[in-house]
């Protein structure tokens, strides 16, 4: 297998699992692009490692195998006939790509095995932070930058864009008996674990929906600090991505965050329309 093939299939992995990422991949430049792929079909594997119907004895061994896999791309013995770390490891080389948040992403999948619950932001936070925080920082080293405190920005869009993934999954992740929802503040609101698995939408459920979105909006007015930081590429289709998330949480609020709705989704004439707008925000921009 050549590098090119091993990318090629990280391509294929994302244009078929993640079309709305895959739209803001497009703006960047080839080789970026394709580093961006390969960073994300590895953090599909990992995903993929603790979804499912497997037993948690089957999660747990498939979570060890995606840190021995992290071992293997930094320790330079990466499986030839294997295209998600073939391009990782080669996109590690290539973009400078640091170990640790690699092992935050792994480590903020292997809660998945055993906290379904959070008690409260804090401690939902962490997990926000390794899933989606680290993968910003990671993708960050893709896009390029020199400002140090781009890391954290890139952690702020990163945490932002989960909250926003969690509150458009909030059925979704109930029917696997997960609530992503903190505890403390479920309670300040009137709001039972026995509401949400059974699809109950309360008035107190859209007071405690609404006070993520606030959550989520604060995170990313930190990652649109990134936007000045970046080349124009990088710029756009961060800005993208950033806009696309932001247009589902305004959609999920026009629906009063009543999640039994069903997931919202952005339809492809309505991403075309975004993209064009990002560009327009991005060429706007100054860098600094």
């Amino acid at each position: 297998m050549t590098v090119d093939d091993a990318y090629d299939a990280c391509t294929r992995i994302t244009r078929q699992e993640a079309r709305n990422f895959y739209f803001g991949f497009i703006l960047l430049p080839r080789e970026r692009r394709r580093g961006i792929h390969a960073l994300y079909a590895f953090s599909r594997l990992c995903d993929d490692s603790v979804d499912g119907a497997d037993d948690p004895a089957a999660k747990a061994a498939a979570v060890r195998e995606r840190r021995e896999d992290v071992d293997r791309v930094y320790g330079g013995a990466v499986p030839a006939d294997d295209p998600v770390l073939v391009a990782l490891a080669d996109a590690v080389r290539r973009f400078g790509i640091p170990r640790a948040p690699m092992d935050a992403l792994v480590d903020g999948v292997e809660m998945d095995l055993t906290a379904h619950r959070y008690p409260d932001w804090s401690a939902l936070e962490t997990y926000c932070d390794r899933v989606a925080g680290a993968v910003g920082v990671l993708s960050l080293h893709v896009f390029g930058f020199r400002d140090p405190s781009a890391v954290g920005y890139a952690e702020d869009l990163g945490v932002a864009m989960q909250v926003v993934n969690i509150m458009r999954d909030v059925q979704e992740d109930a029917g696997r008996d997960r609530i992503y929802l903190p505890a403390d503040e479920m309670a300040r609101f009137g709001v039972t674990e026995g509401d949400i698995l059974a699809g109950r939408m309360t008035p107190g459920m859209r007071d405690l929906m609404a006070l993520q979105a606030g959550r989520a909006r604060t995170y990313f007015s930190g990652g649109h600090m990134l936007l000045p930081l970046l080349d124009l590429r990088a710029r756009m289709c961060v800005q993208m991505l950033a806009a696309l998330y932001e247009d589902i949480l305004a959609r999920i609020a026009e629906r009063r965050f009543d999640y039994t709705l069903g997931r919202v989704s952005l339809p492809a004439r309505r991403k075309a329309a975004l993209m064009v707008r990002s560009i327009a925000r991005a060429i706007a921009t100054r860098p600094r």
